[in-house]
């Protein structure tokens, strides 16, 4: 017992340690230039580069690990690196780097009758704790995007990812010291200990501004618990596509594959199929046979049964299941209305799709659905910040306050108000 309270104080200790650090290395990185920003980016990336092996053996060993442990094959694709995926890691720095630096930039502006002039502009959040599982190219994204947008950030990667996202942090230092700039602007925390969650909830006495949970729903469930810091919320990808009746046929085959069957552990992977009754006999049997032929096992409703016998028949429960694998659930709607109310029912907020050809649906589509991120004719794994120009993201945010939809540099920067006046005073 008193060596589990010993640690326990050796942690808290830890952590409040990289809470003040952090929070020194902010206030220069806050007016930190965008020719010393974008040097460091660009020195990560050629660090990443130069380091590909080390990260790779560093990942190895993850994998080893994640397969003793019987992990999820889902799980096990978003923690995997090669050669291809460190070099889009690097190249996401490189993006980064071009992106218009938002410091200091005006929102908008206006004058008053007394002739006060106020201005809104862009300033940076300060400190931004990062909690994240499985992936460790969020290390990357995370630091690369906070120091753009002018704040410091502490990492909290998941245990099964420790190595990799240690490979990956070197060269993120690295690239901060060849600017110039403070080495604990970007911090990744040493220990596995889950109190070093916690700690990060606290807000490590003030030092934490902002907390971004990517990772699982037990995990976004606690912080959202705990954190006594505001928190990005970053609920589970729970996507749907409907098909309209109006949709072609050839171009909803090709959307329905790829939303599902690109990579199916992401959170923009569709999980559930909505499909026009006008459109049961000319669309629905050919999508369910081009997603059965990709390898999709299909969890049906009751409709869907009686037209096509001998699938698996869905239950409650998988209109609201994540899946995070090669498997979708499959309703008849009526029409857009229907489309609208099931979404309604059972999405999380995180990203639809529409594939339709008439504009009215479109608009129904578009105006009353109220998910982060809603697609027409596209697949959902679009959602995705590097995929919208931003050049990576921390994740896709669910909730409604500040940052919405995939979290990039702008979202991770508030603003202030300058008012410039000649001598007003209030009478």
């Amino acid at each position: 017992m008193l060596d589990a309270v010993s640690n326990q104080n050796s942690v808290e200790g830890l952590m409040l340690d990289i809470g003040r650090r952090a929070r020194a290395a902010a206030r220069p990185l806050a007016i930190a230039s965008t020719d010393a920003k974008n040097k460091a980016l660009l020195a990560m990336a050629e660090a990443l580069v130069a380091a590909e092996a080390e990260i790779l053996a560093a990942n190895a060993l993850d994998l080893k690990n994640a397969a003793a442990a019987n992990l999820a094959a889902s799980f096990v694709d978003r923690l995997t690196l090669n050669s291809a995926r460190v070099a889009a890691i690097a190249e996401s720095m490189r993006e980064i780097a071009e992106l218009p630096d938002p410091v200091g930039s005006m929102i908008t502006e206006w004058d008053r009758p007394n002739g006060l002039h106020i201005e809104r502009v862009r300033t940076p959040l300060g400190v931004i704790g990062v909690i994240y599982e499985s992936r460790p190219n969020v290390t990357a994204d995370a630091g690369a995007l906070c120091l753009k947008a002018g704040n410091a950030v502490i990492l909290r990667g998941g245990s099964d990812s420790v190595h990799s996202s240690r490979a990956i942090h070197a060269c993120l230092v690295q690239g901060l010291v060849t600017a110039g700039l403070p080495a604990d602007a970007i911090q990744l925390v040493p220990t596995t200990d889950r109190a070093a969650v916690g700690a990060l909830l606290s807000g490590l006495e003030g030092s934490i501004d902002v907390i971004v949970p990517r990772g699982g729903k037990s995990l976004v469930a606690r912080v959202q618990q705990e954190a006594r810091v505001p928190v990005f919320a970053h609920l589970e990808g729970l996507c749907h596509v409907y098909v309209d009746g109006s949709a072609d046929l050839d171009m909803a085959k090709k959307i329905v594959v790829n939303a599902k069957m690109r990579r199916t552990g992401i959170c923009g992977s569709a999980e559930t199929l909505l499909v026009d009754s006008a459109a049961i006999s000319t669309h629905l049997q050919p999508l369910i046979e081009v997603l059965t032929e990709a390898g999709c096992e299909i969890r049906a409703s009751a409709t869907v049964l009686r037209v096509i016998p001998g699938l698996k028949p869905a239950t409650e429960e998988d209109w609201r299941t994540e899946y995070l694998d090669a498997i979708i659930s499959v309703a008849v709607v009526d029409g857009i209305g229907g489309a609208i109310d099931h979404i309604a029912r059972y999405s999380s907020n995180h990203t639809e799709a529409v594939i339709a050809e008439d504009p009215a649906v479109v608009e129904r589509f578009f105006n009353e659905i109220d998910s982060a991120i809603l697609l027409h004719n596209a697949s959902t794994q679009f959602a995705d910040g590097g995929e919208f120009g931003m050049g990576a993201e921390i994740g896709i945010a669910t909730g409604k306050m500040h940052a919405r939809g995939p979290v990039g540099v702008e979202q991770l920067t508030s603003f202030k108000y300058r008012v410039r006046g000649n001598g007003q005073v209030r009478p």
